[in-house]
């Protein structure tokens, strides 16, 4: 594998300046095509169809992961919103997004970056971020009342590292 970014959860690749970026491995659990409720042609196509929680890449390959797993945990069964973004499980949800985060440091090379997007409509960001012991160092708010937050990690620790 010659890409040195992964996308875990890279939907429509929505906030890709390029779709087809071949720097990257766009990963999805999904690959599916709707016409959504106002008209528009939403296609999931990920090079990878893998589970975020359970990734099937190396150790330590990858420069810089994003990870923008689903934010939803309520979303009608046919709804636009969950055919766009997904839903978790409103039971394992905590548990699914700690495995995707040991999952994006374990395949994130030593000082690399993970940017991580959350949207905190219906789970609160601080209960996001107590599901991983890395510490981020950047947040920026963004969108309608602010409840998007995109953080950004460093991977420092590495074998052998003190």
């Amino acid at each position: 594998m010659s890409s040195q970014i992964l996308d875990m959860c890279c939907g429509s690749r929505m906030f890709w300046f390029d779709k087809k970026d071949d720097r990257a491995t766009f990963c999805d659990i999904r690959e599916v095509e709707h016409i959504l409720c106002d008209g528009r042609h939403l296609v999931i196509s990920p090079d990878v169809v893998a589970d975020f929680r359970n990734l099937p890449f190396e150790n330590e390959l990858f420069s810089q992961v994003v990870f923008d797993p689903p934010h939803l945990v309520r979303a009608g069964e046919n709804s636009w919103m969950r055919k766009k973004y997904g839903c978790l499980n409103k039971e394992t949800w905590r548990d699914d997004i700690a495995a995707g985060f040991k999952e994006a440091f374990r395949v994130l090379r030593p000082h690399g970056t993970l940017i991580f997007k959350w949207n905190e409509t219906q789970i609160p960001v601080s209960q996001i971020i107590e599901l991983t012991d890395q510490k981020p160092t950047i947040r920026q708010r963004a969108g309608k009342g602010d409840k998007t937050h995109w953080i950004i990690f460093l991977k420092s620790e590495c074998k052998g590292d003190k």
